[in-house]
């Protein structure tokens, strides 16, 4: 059965902004696609597109450079990438940096960065992970030493940092006070371009995600000025993080579902036309009743993503309720992926087969945003 895509949270102007996001990412996004996965990372032409079209930063005040819509707007692009198995192109973490700087930042910072970014001259990123330190926030190394002028001396490494290649700005996590564990980290923004000790390292190989740019990035004594600290005040960039959350792991469960689907209509259509034993792969009973439980699964899942985007946009998502988002969609995704390539037999593992790449791309989702084993926590935490 082909699957209802409403959402809940559906309206006209969504609609609308629908066909125009499935526009650009059928005719410019997804042509480019196997290159990218050549090359490691997505056409730089495509940040600056999508700004044009005002498909970036969708949710930022328009007196920012923003479209003024909500999270749904997000949610709409989000989905129609993810969709299609297209991971090259990470607005997420570009709109979560950006929400870093819109949510804590200065009015100078928002004025100065966020305009930028959502013309797509800026792509965003966020240095979190150490080779070190990942779930583990507090385990930072990153220095970040205040000097005479008031600015900053930056030294550290890290990793794992998607559109680290590519990034003209970078929310980093550093400690600027060692001894004060998490009051001793702050956030601090780091535009890249002329940036004298700065360096990117290799593009990361990675088990799937080709297309998407990961990267290790090297702090080589990088002086910042002193209003490169988000918000201004040092020592709070635990509680920054904290709180943008939700948001973060909103993104992860509605990609996940939308991935889901993706997966599920393109088997549904291949079963459909695959013949062995001289009938419709469709007609098996074990293909019926797979895609049966695909289904349902998805229809469950979408009532529940609907929910948590609608309380997000509410402002009333609460951390443990966003972490089972993220939590129930990437384990939900690399069952419902992995049932989809046992559907297409032997050209499911082929990588000219998207739901091959989707099955490479899903895994990675239990680990980034926080672990699944960290979501349990923080779940178990809120009951």
């Amino acid at each position: 059965m082909p699957l209802d895509i409403t959402r809940s949270w559906a309206d006209d102007e969504l609609d609308l902004l629908r066909e125009s996001a499935i526009r650009f990412v059928e005719t410019e996004v997804q042509p480019d696609d196997e290159p990218a996965r050549e090359r490691g990372h997505v056409d730089r032409k495509l940040w600056h597109r999508a700004g044009e079209l005002g498909l970036l930063c969708m949710d930022i005040p328009e007196q920012y450079g923003g479209a003024g819509g909500d999270f749904r707007h997000e949610a709409v692009l989000h989905e129609e990438l993810a969709r299609r198995g297209l991971t090259g192109m990470n607005t997420a973490v570009h709109s979560i940096a950006a929400h870093y700087i819109f949510n804590h930042g200065t009015e100078a910072q928002k004025k100065n960065y966020l305009p930028r970014m959502a013309s797509g001259e800026l792509v965003g990123a966020i240095a979190m992970t150490e080779p070190g330190a990942g779930s583990d926030l507090q385990g930072v190394r990153t220095r970040a030493e205040r000097q005479a002028d008031g600015g900053y001396l930056v030294n550290g490494a890290k990793t794992f940092i998607t559109n680290g290649y590519l990034a003209g700005v970078i929310v980093v996590v550093c400690k600027t006070d060692p001894g004060q564990g998490a009051r001793g980290t702050s956030l601090l923004i780091v535009e890249t371009r002329d940036c004298k000790g700065f360096k990117v390292g290799r593009v990361l190989d990675k088990v799937g995600m080709h297309a998407q740019d990961t990267s290790e990035l090297f702090f080589d004594d990088v002086r910042v000025p002193a209003d490169a600290l988000l918000g201004g005040v040092p020592g709070q960039g635990f509680f920054q993080l904290m709180a943008d959350l939700p948001y973060e792991r909103t993104i992860l469960g509605v990609a996940a579902l939308a991935c889901m689907e993706g997966a599920y209509q393109a088997t549904l259509e291949y079963v459909r036309e695959r013949r062995a034993f001289g009938q419709a792969v469709a007609e098996f009973q074990n293909t019926r009743f797979q895609l049966a439980e695909i289904a349902t699964e998805i229809a469950v899942g979408r009532a529940f993503m609907d929910r948590c985007v609608e309380k997000l946009v509410a402002g009333t998502l609460d951390t443990a309720t966003a972490s089972m988002a993220k939590l129930w969609g990437s384990e939900a995704q690399g069952r419902v992926v992995d049932k989809c390539v046992q559907l297409f037999g032997g050209y499911g593992y082929m990588n000219e087969y998207m739901v091959a790449r989707m099955y490479a791309d899903a895994r990675v989702q239990r680990i980034y945003g926080g672990t699944n084993e960290i979501m349990k926590e923080v779940i178990w935490r809120g009951l």
